[in-house]
């Protein structure tokens, strides 16, 4: 808004707009959804499938108060494996596979994945005591978590390379 007219401003973005998304240039206009009414249910539908995946997870492998949190640890960064993979492939697959993104990425890998949890889990170590413990799951799951990432988008970039070069024959 112009503080002086009240108008709209040339430089205001539209509501619900990812800011991320320059709509002046066409190549990022196309990331909009065609059918916009369709990305939540996917995101639901992939939080439902990805958000039991982790309840799953946790059943598993229990963590015992004031314990290193294994399975949180393990969603947290096999999560961040598969998201590197993910934004690796969607990023060559062109708009034909544009709904993978929200339904894999933000539903099922958001479901799955729980940082939430990690920060409840650094303050349940300290309220038990166990500041050395936190204070390694802290840094070890950030770290992890950014190779796993890292290692994700690598591997799958080797893999579509070798694909795209006839298996690397």
């Amino acid at each position: 808004m112009s503080e002086t007219t009240g108008e709209p401003s040339e430089s205001a973005e539209p509501r619900g707009i990812d800011p991320d998304i320059d709509l002046r240039d066409r190549r990022q206009a196309r990331e909009l959804p065609d059918a916009p009414w369709v990305v939540l249910p996917l995101i639901a539908a992939g939080g439902a499938i990805g958000g039991t995946a982790r309840y799953g997870a946790g059943g598993l492998l229990p963590t015992a108060p004031g314990e290193f949190p294994v399975a949180t640890f393990l969603v947290n960064v096999s999560g961040c494996l598969l998201i590197g993979v993910l934004m690796a492939l969607i990023a060559r697959a062109g708009p034909r596979f544009r709904p993978a993104r929200p339904f894999l990425g933000v539903g099922v890998l958001g479901g799955y994945t729980t940082f939430s949890t990690y920060i409840a889990d650094v303050q349940g170590l300290l309220d038990a005591g166990r500041p050395a413990v936190a204070l390694a799951y802290l840094g070890t799951t950030l770290l992890c978590a950014l190779a796993a990432v890292w290692a994700g988008t690598a591997l799958a970039e080797a893999a579509l390379g070798r694909a795209g070069n006839g298996g690397g024959r």
